[in-house]
C-alpha cells in the first residue's frame, strides 16, 4: 500500500517527523528560557537581599571585585545572553526547516524569549541606576 503524500510533497509520515522534530526546537526554546529566567532571577533576587541588608545596616558595604551587587548583574547577564543566543539558534534551525520543508516556526516561543529578555534588560537597567 502506497503511502499518502501531503500538500508540501512530503508522505504523510516524513510530514509528521519534521512536525516533531519542530515541536522538538519548541521544547528546547522553551528550556532555555526557563533556564536563563531562573538566571536573571536569582541574580536580581542576591542583589536585592543585599541591598536590603545593606540598607538595614545588618551588614557593611564591602567593595570585592565581585560583590553581590556584581554577582547579582553577572547572573542576570549571563540569563539575557543565553536567552538571546538561544532564540537566534532557534531562528537559525526554523528557518533552515522551513526552506527545506515547508514548515514555519511557531511564533509563540520566540515572543515568549523576546519578552524575557526585555525583562532581564530592565532588570538590568534597575540595577545600574539604583547603585
Amino acid at each position: 500500500m502506497a503511502e499518502k503524500t501531503t500538500g508540501a510533497g512530503l508522505s504523510t509520515s516524513d510530514q509528521l517527523s519534521v512536525e516533531r522534530t519542530r515541536l522538538s526546537h519548541d521544547r528546547t526554546l522553551m528550556a532555555n528560557v526557563r533556564t536563563s529566567t531562573a538566571l536573571i532571577s536569582f541574580g536580581f533576587t542576591i542583589y536585592k537581599f543585599f541591598a536590603e541588608m545593606q540598607q538595614r545596616g545588618e551588614i557593611k558595604t564591602q567593595h570585592h571585585w565581585l560583590g553581590a551587587r556584581e554577582f547579582g548583574f553577572l547572573m542576570i547577564v549571563i540569563g539575557v545572553v543565553y536567552v538571546v543566543l538561544a532564540s537566534l539558534a532557534y531562528r537559525q534551525e526554523m528557518k533552515r526547516i522551513q526552506s527545506r520543508f515547508g514548515v514555519g516556526a511557531d511564533r509563540l516561543p520566540l515572543a515568549l524569549a523576546g519578552v524575557i529578555s526585555l525583562l532581564g534588560v530592565v532588570g538590568l537597567v534597575a540595577i545600574i541606576f539604583r547603585q
